[in-house]
């Protein structure tokens, strides 16, 4: 009970005040707890991922440091020579075809820059460290550029059908605004899918574990981190990934066999190029969405070649397709010859 001082006596307060003062002494305490955990996850927040790499080995890592540089110089030079035929050639930018490959070498360069350079550069240090915004980063452009080529050979699937079903109504039908188009909605489609991506790792709670057994940050190793239940992320990461990947590989394998039926039964000229073409074009969506389907349809589980598909999709890939594109087609390498002429006069002129 508290007391007068002057008077030397008690002084008994209100029942109102006495609540007032519980009341307050309680928000007080929730206050107290509130600023507490803020400052606990705060101080316990991830701000860098530990990346395992592909190998603990210095000298394995060295060697694989060689074989990734060589690779890398590849993707690099074959997909830009693939971009300057096809702007230097009037006749092959005109052609939807020719159009739409050099977007997909273009993708195909950025998407071997978002991982190759960084694992080139953690080949030659001992701990392999990426920060949280950059690990966002990687995410963002992986899956942008990842989700826009599959658009895009859905899009180069379409464009084959039309050439050898319709061929008559080809240039009509596949004119160059309506070119224009596709490849905006491609690029449109993977930046919607891409920010969703990020949106499900954003706001996951990161306190404890960041080790990344991966030699690039992605999704399904990033949302096993938080110190959370992730299985909502986790299913919501297969509808939007695993089922863009297999939606697409269905389309695309559903094209093809019309293609291919089209083929068997209506003998045309320029059969055997229209085979080759679409053999090409089979084996790169093949290369591409296999290992996509296999790492982003099954959630709660990673296995060891989970690397080994990585690796396929974002090196090897975007490497064997200048390859696989050139060498089964006559067109680009009469191009490529005539545009090597062009660039020998030029620096030779005598």
């Amino acid at each position: 009970m508290p007391l007068d001082l002057e008077a030397g006596r008690e002084v008994v307060w209100p029942d109102e005040s006495k609540g007032m003062l519980k009341r307050g002494g309680d928000r007080l305490i929730r206050s107290l707890g509130i600023l507490g955990f803020i400052k606990k996850r705060n101080d316990s927040k991830v701000t860098e991922f530990v990346l395992l790499g592909l190998s603990s080995s210095w000298e394995l890592q060295l060697f694989l440091f060689l074989i990734f540089l060589l690779f890398y110089v590849t993707v690099v030079l074959g997909n830009l020579l693939i971009m300057v035929t096809v702007r230097a050639d009037a006749r092959l930018l005109q052609s939807p075809m020719y159009y739409f490959l050099g977007h997909l070498s273009f993708i195909d360069l950025c998407l071997s820059c978002v991982t190759v350079p960084k694992m080139l550069g953690d080949f030659l240090q001992q701990r392999k460290i990426i920060s949280f915004s950059g690990c966002l980063a990687q995410i963002y452009f992986l899956h942008f550029l990842g989700a826009s080529e599959m658009f895009l050979l859905t899009v180069m699937a379409y464009d084959r059908y039309v050439a050898i079903c319709n061929p008559l109504h080809y240039l009509t039908v596949m004119n160059r605004q309506l070119s224009f188009q596709l490849v905006f909605a491609c690029w449109c489609g993977g930046f919607i899918h891409s920010i969703t991506q990020v949106a499900l790792v954003i706001q996951l709670p990161f306190c404890g574990p960041n080790e990344l057994d991966n030699f690039y940050c992605d999704v399904p190793q990033v949302i096993k981190l938080p110190c959370m239940d992730t299985y909502v992320v986790e299913v919501l990461m297969v509808s939007n990934s695993g089922l863009l990947s297999l939606v697409c590989f269905l389309v695309l394998l559903f094209s093809y066999a019309i293609i291919l039926i089209t083929l068997r039964t209506h003998f045309c000229q320029g059969q055997s190029k229209a085979l080759s073409t679409c053999a090409s074009h089979l084996t790169v969506v093949s290369l591409i969405f296999v290992p996509c389907v296999f790492i982003y349809l099954r959630p709660f589980c990673s296995f060891s070649v989970d690397k080994v598909f990585s690796v396929f999709y974002t090196v090897i890939t975007p490497m064997l397709n200048p390859l696989i594109y050139t060498l089964r087609n006559a067109e680009m390498k009469t191009a490529m010859r005539k545009l090597r002429k062009k660039a020998c006069g030029i620096l030779l002129p005598y």
